[in-house]
């Protein structure tokens, strides 16, 4: 799966998983995610998102939030350590947001049975949860965690208010002294700003000197034994907080195990809540998967295209069928077909949902794209060199169970050589049983998805009169580039463009090929209606002889899109249809569908009468009595599809 995240935009995908995530180690894991090799293991994958998206379409949001650091608090417990108060708070979180996920989890038995069993595993820590929120407000331990440490801080109060009065009193009775009328802390002291000429009036220590030196902050004698008193206070505060967190602290360390063992079942929630909150954002549907090479997407949707509604991709193909090659206009949504089957088949094997109405795709060794089209959702232009050296990679390790994306393939260099190298690398693919999407301009290659076994041809629909592409992928069909209509949509003169029809197609049957041939409905259109009559019957002798040659009576082809095997009973037309009679039902179909599988004179003598094969025993006798005479009321009648 070398090629998804970068050609096909997979990337994106994950970085939208990783932002629906809470947690850090559930991040880590979509950075890494791959898809499936293993059947079962994809559609497990597959089962855990359809049952977190049934439960958020039904509960809302699950409470999974921020887990990020616990498991290392935990082990530091484990280990002797003593946890700060903010990591308790974290713990203590940890807890509650546990318990809530357990009562979330209980409401969801009978939506997601598989979902709500983690419920079962996540272990109560309400006793530790309880003393944290006891002994831990706000990231402080609390007055009460303790008698000893409520008895210390009551009496640091009882100090402080002592020396406040102190100062007071001596601000009061000498304001000539001081610079300011209030009590200030510098350096942990109480101090009084005294001016530097009155320095020897306060008798006490400096503890600090203000930037102009103008006023210097004196902690009087007559609090210094005051104030050392509450610095002791302090000290047994602080011993008395530490060994308050080192019960708790313990407490945790005992809790480590059920801590870390519920930290991985909500780990492993929130990673699968992540891929339903995907779904959801996508409207997406769960796809299934199989091993029988096989690929349908109905209405199917491009997760990156973003505006208005895009047009829905529909595509069948696999088994008997193993590749398509789309043609169409540029900026028609050939690349973004291709994308669309990529990425929503490296998605399912991930196991997410996919964003389309119902999905049945193959399980792939590998995913191969030569994707660089600048008409693609992301310009990303590319050289013919760069397209063969991924061309040649692709070759050296495609395989049967390998999806091969190509875009344009054999553009960028002489046109006949890279119809060649076209045709010549999907003969490869096509032997070596991939499957395989291509886009194409040529029209040999056009010819080769109609002749090849395994092969068939799509288009993308385009309004030639309002020059819109209508974005619609139809099997069956090829397309056309539709240079020529959206030349002359855009004014270019009929003289132009007549001289660019013969110099694409030539002149004869080759220029009756030509789309500007083929337009209809303009008044300029109109005007060179018996030039373009004139083209298209200036040799019809020898266009009619070419298709003739081709297909002769007692031919045994094959029809196409239907993949039925059929016997030739007349030659072509002037349409270029010829009959074909499939299961004793005679129609005629479009030269362009058959394909010769053995020839009549490979199955027959030269003077075989195939009445016997085509016609009825009545049909038979009729034609006996004609042949002989006019006989009234005798007709032949034959039965068409």
């Amino acid at each position: 799966m070398n090629d998804i995240n970068e050609m096909l935009e997979f990337n994106q995908i994950r970085e939208w998983l990783k932002e629906a995530a809470c947690c850090e180690r559930s991040r880590r894991r979509f950075e890494e995610l791959k898809p499936f090799l293993e059947q079962d293991r994809a559609e497990a994958a597959i089962c855990e998102t359809t049952e977190a998206r049934r439960v958020l379409d039904a509960f809302g949001t699950p409470p999974v939030g921020n887990m990020d650091g616990i498991r290392e608090t935990a082990q530091k417990a484990g280990l002797g350590g003593m946890l700060s108060a903010q990591e308790l708070n974290g713990v203590r979180q940890f807890a509650v947001l546990a318990m809530r996920l357990v009562r979330y989890l209980k409401r969801c038995r009978e939506t997601a049975p598989g979902i709500a069993g983690f419920g079962n595993g996540i272990e109560e820590l309400t006793q530790l949860q309880e003393e944290i929120e006891r002994c831990i407000r706000d990231e402080r331990v609390e007055d009460n965690a303790s008698k000893a440490l409520h008895n210390i801080r009551r009496r640091q109060e009882q100090m402080e208010s002592q020396i406040k009065m102190k100062l007071d009193g001596i601000l009061r009775s000498s304001k000539v002294y001081f610079s300011e009328s209030f009590v200030s802390t510098r350096n942990g002291r109480y101090t009084l700003p005294v001016k530097k000429e009155y320095k020897g009036k306060v008798p006490g220590s400096v503890i600090d000197i203000s930037s102009t030196g103008a006023t210097l902050f004196i902690e009087p004698a007559a609090v210094a034994k005051l104030t050392e008193e509450l610095a002791q206070l302090k000290v047994e505060e602080e011993n008395e907080e530490k060994m308050i967190l080192y019960t708790l602290s313990a407490m945790v360390g005992d809790a480590q195990e059920g801590i870390v063992r519920n930290l991985e079942y909500m780990e492993e929630l929130d990673f699968i809540f992540a891929k339903g909150k995907l779904s959801a954002s996508m409207r997406a549907s769960a796809p299934r998967l199989n091993t029988c090479r096989r690929i349908l997407i109905k209405n199917g949707r491009h997760p990156l295209l973003s505006g208005e509604k895009p047009v829905p991709l529909n595509i069948q193909f696999g088994g008997e069928i193993r590749g398509v090659i789309i043609t169409g206009p540029n900026t028609g949504g050939k690349t973004v077909a291709l994308k669309t089957v990529g990425l929503l088949s490296a998605m399912a094997q991930c196991g997410l949902h996919v964003p389309c109405e119902e999905a049945d795709l193959a399980m792939h060794a590998d995913v191969f794209c030569d994707v660089g089209d600048g008409q693609s959702i992301h310009e990303n232009l590319s050289t013919f060199s760069s397209h063969i050296k991924n061309v040649i990679r692709i070759l050296e390790k495609a395989d049967s169970e390998s999806l091969v994306l190509m875009d344009e393939l054999g553009s960028g260099t002489d046109p006949a050589e890279g119809m060649g190298i076209a045709v010549a690398v999907l003969e490869e693919l096509r032997n070596r049983g991939c499957l395989f999407l291509v886009t194409t301009h040529y029209p040999e290659v056009k010819e080769y998805g109609n002749a090849a076994e395994g092969v068939i041809n799509a288009r993308m629909a385009f309004d030639r009169e309002s020059l819109r592409p209508l974005y619609r992928l139809e099997l069956g069909e090829s397309g056309e580039s539709c240079a020529f209509h959206i030349a002359r949509r855009l004014g270019m003169s009929e003289k132009l463009l007549e001289r660019a029809g013969r110099a694409a197609y030539g002149n004869g049957k080759q220029a009756a090929k030509a789309p500007f041939f083929q337009e209809e409905g303009t008044e300029e259109g109109k005007r060179e209606s018996p030039r373009r009559i004139k083209a298209s019957v200036e040799n019809p002798v020898s266009k009619k002889e070419e298709i003739v040659s081709r297909f002769t009576i007692g031919d045994s082809v094959m029809v196409y899109p239907q993949r039925k095997l059929g016997i030739v009973f007349a030659p072509a037309n002037d349409k270029g249809e010829v009959g074909v009679q499939i299961q004793k039902k005679k129609s005629y179909v479009n030269y362009k569908r058959l394909q010769l599988k053995v020839a009549a004179s490979e199955m027959y003598p030269p003077d075989y009468d195939f009445s016997i094969i085509f016609d009825t025993v009545e049909n038979r006798k009729a034609r006996h009595q004609m042949e002989r005479k006019y006989v009234p009321g005798v007709e032949i009648r034959y039965e068409e599809e």
